[in-house]
């Protein structure tokens, strides 16, 4: 095994005089199955393809862009392994120090808008040169969309970085027809079949089957139309029901193949079983390497796809909702391999995916006629078609329990609660709590407000507090004290400051107190981004209350931090603004005293003598709170 060359000198080491394709990314050079750059790249050499890697260029001046010469076939591109505006800012739009998949962690290295800026740089020196993008950025841009970071709707990607071709989603099988038939001598304005793949027209194109979206310039004018098509674009991403999609852009016609069917258990074998070296190129070496690496070094991804669709979370638009998955053999070969690793200590992190537990479909006629439209397998309630098995999952991880050099098999993806409570057989539950947690589980509930689950497309609260319940209960009979760390987000579409006391005031009696709280980021894709941008259900077409404003969403974190004395100012507005002064006080039901570091703020000036005495034990209050806030752990004894 070896890393594939990032240097001319690398190039001609491997004694080629050229190269059929350089990969452009925005992130640095990790050859590691959790990053797609690794995969494609591993994927082109498969095909006997000679490839180059143009880690993370410097966009400013040609010279990255030459290193290797004209390729013979083309360019790949991709912006990394997020999108490239999630990577620099925050979800307040504030610029982040770091970057975890750049070397050392250092911030910068890539512009913003990476796929646009690195494609019209190719543009400029090599002219015509076939230019495919695809990745994260690609995928989730590929239509007319809301862009949270200009406050506007943009075109297609594929139209602003003037690629000849988009591949979406995972994309391992539309990079092997590419490539094909690229190499067999056929222009790439041909290749307008392939599953999988956007190309642009500039004519009014005609496809059997498809559907026509709302235009670029409908969409811009009409809120309805945007919430429309954002419903069309989701619901046509089945490979078994798809249909062919159309948009008209500024100056052309995006044209949307249907998506390219999920990767077979054999398929997926092959790739995970590509010549990885699995760790960062060795020219990181100085700085320590690549930070993003540390999560998933000695982690094994056994499934792809999710049919939870969280409404929030872009992977139903990427991936796709149906699951697929590994073969026992395959992820057993893939852990005696981790074993090897001079580096590993006994620990495999993570045997999971966008969701640990999903191992099979979520029903039988999915199969035959593809994932039901407009609805969600989980939520609100599960559907009656729902099949529910861990036995399988259950007993590859048994298996690698066994291995010699392992010492403990970690869930660290995520597991979904609702429905692991629907399994007959609490055999799973059992070892989960007794074999795979590492003294927190971490799940996601998000919330407790009904209406606000629903916008999220999340089960309502009563299936976390069963869960917890139950999880509590088998680490009591185990003897063991293990917490669980739920995951909650502030400021979702729907949510009122009525949701977000009413999510404080649950908190305060499962006694949970948050260490980090996620403020809704609205980033490419998702219905939730559609929400916030139009205020509008695209289920429901039903106008939702938005929080949008650096006010209101400063009030709803807050609240639910409302335990931190720095966040007591924030919570006592928040209170009185929602007619809750109820919950300003010194009761046990209250979420706040009604003191801030000795400040009085409903008292007058007749109390200052008993304020003096309040002020030294609101000093010494405020030190027993920094003191619990600094325990991430949470546990409620039910």
């Amino acid at each position: 095994m070896a890393f594939l060359p990032i240097t001319l000198e690398e190039v001609r080491e491997r004694g080629w005089d050229e190269v059929d394709f350089v990969l452009v990314t925005g992130d640095a050079y990790v050859d590691h199955p959790s990053f797609g750059t690794a995969i494609i790249s591993r994927v082109l050499e498969d095909e006997g393809m000679r490839v180059a890697i143009l880690a993370q260029p410097d966009w400013k001046t040609n010279k990255d862009f030459t290193r290797f010469g004209r390729p013979r076939l083309g360019f790949m591109v991709n912006s990394g392994n997020v999108d490239s505006m999630v990577a620099h800012y925050t979800a307040a739009k504030k610029k982040r120090s770091e970057d975890a998949y750049s070397p050392g962690g250092k911030a910068g290295l890539r512009p913003d808008r990476a796929l646009t800026v690195y494609c019209k740089k190719i543009r400029e020196i090599y002219g015509n040169i076939p230019i495919i993008v695809g990745g994260l950025e690609a995928s989730l841009r590929r239509f007319a969309g809301y862009d949270y970071w200009k406050d506007e709707v943009m075109q297609s990607v594929l139209e602003d970085c003037t690629a000849d071709m988009l591949s979406f989603g995972m994309g391992e099988n539309q990079t092997r027809q590419i490539v094909r038939r690229l190499n067999n001598g056929e222009p790439i304005a041909s290749l307008t079949d392939i599953k999988g793949t956007c190309y642009m027209t500039k004519n009014r194109p005609t496809k059997k089957g498809a559907i026509y979206l709302p235009s670029f310039n409908e969409i811009i004018k009409s809120k309805e139309k945007y919430a429309e098509s954002c419903r069309i674009e989701l619901d046509e991403q089945d490979a078994v029901r798809g249909k062919p999609l159309i948009q008209e852009q500024k100056t052309g016609w995006l044209v949307q193949n249907q998506p390219m069917p999920p990767l077979t258990t054999k398929e997926l074998d092959e790739i995970y079983e590509l010549p990885f070296e699995r760790t960062w190129h060795p020219t990181y070496n100085e700085v320590g390497g690549v930070p993003a690496i540390s999560e998933v070094e000695f982690s094994i991804t056994h499934n792809r796809g999710c049919f939870g669709a969280c409404n929030f979370c872009s992977i139903a638009f990427h991936q796709g909702r149906a699951v697929t998955c590994r073969s026992r053999e395959s992820i057993l070969r893939e852990a005696q391999l981790l074993t090897q690793k001079q580096n590993f200590k006994g620990y495999i992190h993570d045997v999971g995916g966008p969701t640990a537990n999903f191992r099979i479909p979520s029903c039988e006629k999915q199969k035959k006629y593809g994932l039901c439209p407009s609805k969600k397998c989980l939520a609100p309630t599960p559907c009656k078609a729902l099949k529910v098995d861990h036995t399988e999952y259950l007993a590859i991880l048994r298996d690698l329990r066994k291995i010699p050099k392992v010492k403990k098999v970690f869930i660290r993806s995520g597991i979904r609660y609702d429905y692991l409570l629907l399994d007959k057989n609490d055999e799973f539950f059992r070892e989960l709590v007794e074999h795979h947690v590492s003294g927190q589980l971490k799940v996601a509930p998000e919330h407790c407000s009904a209406a606000v689950l629903d916008k999220m497309g999340k089960p309502h609260i009563e299936a976390y507090k069963k869960f917890a319940q139950k999880y509590f209960a088998i680490s009591k009979k185990i003897k063991k004290e293990q917490y669980l760390v739920p995951y909650l987000m502030s400021s979702h579409p729907g949510s009122t400051l009525k949701d977000a006391i009413e999510l404080a005031l649950f908190l305060k009696e499962q006694k949970l107190r948050p260490q980090q709280v996620q403020d809704f980021y609205p980033t490419p894709g998702t219905i939730s981004t559609c929400m916030f941008y139009t205020g509008i259900d695209p289920y429901t077409m039903k106008k939702i209350y938005v929080p949008k404003t650096k006010e209101e969403k400063a009030e709803q974190r807050a609240l639910l931090q409302y335990f931190r004395p720095e966040n007591k100012q924030a919570v006592i507005a928040a209170l009185t603004k929602a007619g809750r002064k109820d919950l300003i006080g010194n009761r046990p039901e209250c979420l706040v005293s009604p003191t801030v570091m000795g400040h009085a703020t409903e008292r007058t000036a007749r109390h200052k003598g008993s304020n003096i005495k309040n002020a030294k034990n609101s000093k010494i209050n405020t030190k027993k709170e920094r003191k619990l806030t600094k325990n991430v752990k949470t546990k409620k004894n039910f």
